[in-house]
């Protein structure tokens, strides 16, 4: 069962510390709303955990057809390797 982050729409908690995980099949509903505080929330996409035999040089991610992106400041990130997705990924 996977593992899913979420945060306050309003960006802060002092209740739940801004951010917290839920396990929760992939069938199931989103939640809107934090359990401990009650604010509405959404579900945050985190990295992917990747380690032993996997690589995530960027000839792997190529030959996968995936994209990969770099943070270049803070909340920007763009993209370095691949086709698919916007070239400048930018997080309000």
């Amino acid at each position: 069962m996977p593992v899913y982050e979420y945060a306050p729409v309003a960006g802060k908690c002092d209740m739940c510390s801004g951010r917290f995980e839920v396990f929760q099949r992939i069938a199931e509903d989103k939640l809107a709303r934090c359990p401990s505080c009650g604010q509405a929330c959404e579900r945050v996409i985190g990295p992917v955990a990747l380690g032993g035999k996997y690589s995530t040089s960027d000839a792997k991610v190529k030959e996968l057809g995936l994209t990969k992106y770099r943070k270049a400041e803070n909340g920007v990130y763009e993209r370095t390797v691949g086709s698919g997705g916007p070239d400048v990924l930018v997080r309000k």
